[in-house]
């Protein structure tokens, strides 16, 4: 992400030949004058700016573990680091005196539009303040009017009121200055009545859109989009209710339609499912916690397991953390040293490699897109799985290119096809799967690549049945059965050789649903031979 948010900040500089702008140094006075005098204006030049600026925040779960309410160290953690990152006084001044980015009326291309209303409360104020400033001066220093009292009374009154609208002003950004919006949340919630406040999530919900009101205004300032990237973690370590209320959290921050909030939730399913089942949040979604997941998640990213260089290196990495072993890092460096001043072999450059990239994931839109090719058919009806799956195809497309040296590189339609696949029937698939794993280790040298997955599905759909009823909710994941049917078997034939080259890349797929069929195979199978021998051992009791 931070290498395209360099990438972009290049291009638009070459394309509008605008720097953007930071609010540090001289570009706080100018933020700050803009806050005060100026209100912001979305124009069409700025809704084509393409450069953007993603704000890096970490949320452990962990740390606010033992709060009552969870999802409020989420909100507490996104307002303290955007105050941090843009400075206390901006957004003090913008809780005061900023005003809400609005759309151009027509093609304007002016961004900043004058406040006149406020310029002329404050001439006014000033010129109000500086009679009254003039006839107290009078009042006090003219010989001939000291005994008039009603000139002081009048010049102390002027210059109290038009003072006093000031003072109030700076009071009220000196409190904001010293008072945080996390502070705000904290004392809400350290409140005995905290849970009977009915005005309470409305007080949360206006602290967090002031705070969205003043990404938009920095967006047009430093001419640039900005992205509030939080990390979330060990979420799943955390009690249920408590899982649930941060899963809430994040809806209800995305509920806008253009907020400018990214969510990376790294979890592990198998753990999040059980804990979202047991809360009270899974009402009317059939206690399922799978389809809570897949409504919330519009980018699925599910890590494949290690592969053997993988292993490799995280043991390397794990036996230099020894202080026994250091000597291991010195030798590393200087073979490193060493390997730079030897010839290496060209490699594609990166632009020629995005080339390819964005060719391949065009071809294979153009097959999501062509009501004449099969796979058009099986794209699903919700919007938000299509979301998944247009999200999912780039980079499925891109990992494949990045093992391009392996032989028979799927084609970009077979790539899309196999993510329609995987968020289509992801239990049937990950049952396929299982199926075909165990058939590898159990004869490793035996041939399976020829064979079709419709078959290996045929051959092992009796014991998928038996082990309905603790995969229930997993199957009710898959879509219609007769059409799996048709994709496998007619439309897309994939083999077991296909299987192997996408399972390293297939990202759309919760691999703890293989998992734990594996796990429920094995039991059943030791169950049936335990019982083996007990069948047969029963005689007559005479």
């Amino acid at each position: 992400m931070r290498q395209e948010m360099v990438r972009r900040e290049e291009a638009e500089l070459r394309r509008s030949h605008q720097k953007p702008r930071s609010p540090e140094g001289w570009g706080l006075l100018l933020v700050l004058w803009y806050l005060a005098f100026y209100k912001p204006i979305i124009t069409e030049s700025h809704l084509r700016r393409k450069n953007i600026e993603f704000i890096f925040i970490r949320f452990s779960a962990w740390q606010y573990a033992g709060c009552d309410k969870l999802w409020a160290g989420l909100v507490t953690t996104l307002c303290d680091s955007i105050r941090h990152h843009f400075g206390a006084l901006p957004l003090s001044v913008y809780h005061v005196m900023g005003t809400r980015p609005r759309f151009a009326s027509g093609f304007s291309q002016k961004e900043w539009v004058l406040k006149t209303g406020t310029c002329l409360k404050l001439w006014g104020l000033l010129f109000v303040l500086g009679a009254g400033l003039t006839i107290l001066l009078v009042a006090l220093l003219v010989p001939g009017i000291k005994d008039h009292h009603a000139l002081k009374v009048v010049g102390s009154a002027v210059t109290s009121l038009s003072g006093s609208g000031l003072a109030l002003g700076a009071f009220s950004i000196l409190k904001n200055l010293l008072i945080s919006e996390k502070q705000k949340i904290e004392r809400l919630t350290n409140s005995e009545k905290f849970t009977s406040q009915l005005g309470f999530m409305s007080k949360v919900r206006n602290e967090v859109e002031v705070l969205v009101d003043f990404l938009s205004f920095m967006e047009i300032f430093e001419r640039r989009r900005l992205r509030v990237v939080l990390e979330i973690t060990s979420l799943d370590i955390c009690y249920p209710e408590k899982v649930a209320g941060v899963l809430n959290a994040m809806n209800t921050l995305l509920s806008e339609a253009n907020t400018p909030f990214i969510f990376i939730l790294a979890v592990d399913p198998s753990v999040i499912v059980p804990c979202l089942e047991q809360t009270s949040c899974m009402k009317g979604l059939a206690d399922n916690g799978y389809l809570y997941l897949n409504r919330t998640v519009t980018l699925p990213f599910s890590i494949p397991e290690m592969g053997a260089r993988s292993r490799l290196r995280f043991l390397e990495a794990a036996i230099q953390t020894r202080e026994d072993l250091m000597y291991r890092i010195i030798t590393s460096n200087v073979e490193r040293r060493r390997a730079k001043c030897q010839a290496v072999p060209a490699v594609p450059s990166r632009q020629e490699a995005d080339a390819e990239a964005v060719r391949c994931i065009h071809e294979a839109f153009r097959c999501l897109h062509d009501s004449a090719d099969p796979l058009a058919r099986y794209l699903p009806t919700s919007g938000a799985h299509v979301r998944r799956i247009v999200n999912t195809i780039p980079i499925t497309l891109r990992l494949l290119l990045h093992r391009a040296g392996t032989p028979g590189t799927p084609s970009p339609r077979a790539a899309a096809a196999w993510v329609v696949l995987a968020d289509q029937w992801p239990c049937r698939l990950s049952w396929v799967l299982q199926c075909l794993e165990d058939a590898w280790q159990s004869r490793p040298t035996a041939d399976f690549g020829a064979r079709s997955l419709w078959s290996i599905f045929q051959e092992n759909v009796g014991e998928l049945s038996s082990l309905r009823q603790p995969l229930h909710n997993v199957l009710s994941l898959d879509g219609d059965p007769e059409l799996f049917q048709t994709f496998l078997a007619s439309d897309f034939p994939f083999t077991a050789r296909d299987a192997r080259a996408f399972l390293g890349v297939t990202v759309n797929l919760d691999h703890s649903i293989r998992h734990k069929m594996g796990l429920l195979r094995g039991l059943d199978r030791l169950q049936k031979a335990t019982a083996a021998p007990v069948s047969r051992g029963v005689q007559c009791p005479h």
